[in-house]
């Protein structure tokens, strides 16, 4: 998975419906998981409450804008120079 992320322009999006009570309880959620998944970037770029639960999209930041990109020493073998 590590190459795979080394790989990502930007951001990794996630998207579910988890059974909960309220919009908030979904975004908590999606939050926890994507914190428990190693990601300390993140933020909830969806939600939508409906029925028995909430559609939640998460976002994962690999990259943010200046950042030092991975994926441009993917071949050369520069990491983090």
């Amino acid at each position: 998975m590590l190459r795979s992320l080394n790989q990502v322009m930007d951001a990794l999006d996630i998207e579910t419906f988890f059974i909960c009570q309220s919009e908030q309880e979904g975004k908590n959620l999606m939050l926890s998981l994507l914190t428990n998944m190693g990601f300390k970037d993140i933020d909830i770029v969806f939600a939508q409450y409906a029925g028995p639960g909430a559609r939640i999209r998460g976002r994962a930041y690999v990259h943010r804008p200046a950042d030092q990109y991975r994926w441009l020493f993917a071949d050369t073998g520069k990491e983090g120079e």
